[in-house]
Formats: structure tokens, sequence, C-alpha cells
């Protein structure tokens, strides 16, 4: 359960150790070291997806007598606290898009 939250912990830090620069154009104007947003996101959804097999494949271990149930109830733990987290940056980037939405012009 730690190592999600460890996880989530490094990849704010990665995110919020980026200054903002006004007129930034995109990756290609971007410092050498430093990651565009569309790169941040992309990365985001493979450690997802990567969490998410994980749990999978630990699960049909159990099945298959492979692992420990400990192991599975960790990996489906993290899987659920990945999803969450993902749904949750959902609702916020949909809400965000519906106030910008409504602002006048």
């Amino acid at each position: 359960m730690a190592q999600p939250i460890s996880n989530a912990i490094a990849a704010y830090r990665t995110a919020s150790a980026r200054p903002v620069t006004p007129g930034e154009a995109g990756p290609e104007s971007a410092p050498a070291g430093r990651r565009d947003f569309s790169s941040f996101l992309r990365e985001a959804a493979e450690d997802t997806m990567e969490t998410l097999r994980g749990a999978e494949q630990m699960t049909a271990k159990r099945v298959a007598g492979e692992a420990g149930l400990l192991d599975v109830v960790t990996a489906v733990n993290d899987a659920q606290l990945t999803l969450q987290t993902v749904v949750s940056i959902r609702d916020r980037m949909i809400t965000a898009y519906q106030d910008i939405i409504r602002m006048p012009i």
C-alpha cells in the first residue's frame, strides 16, 4: 500500500518541479530533461495500466496456487487506489472543462 502513495508523491514532485513559463508552446520549447504535459499524462496512464495488469496477474497466480493471499490483497488494493486516483483526476478535469465552458467571453 505504501508503494502507490510513494509513486503518487514522486509523480507530484516531478510535476511540481517543472517551472511554469509564460508563452511556452510545447515540448520543442521545453528545456532539455523536462517533460511536456502530454508525455506526463502518457506516462501516468502507462503506470496505471501496469498497476492494474499487475493486480490481474497476481490474482491469476493465486488461482493457480502460485501466490499468497497477502500478495493478492496488496496488489488489488494498489490497483483500487490507482483507479480511484484516476477517476478523481478525471472528475476534476471534467469540472474544470465545464467551468471554462461557462465563462463569459
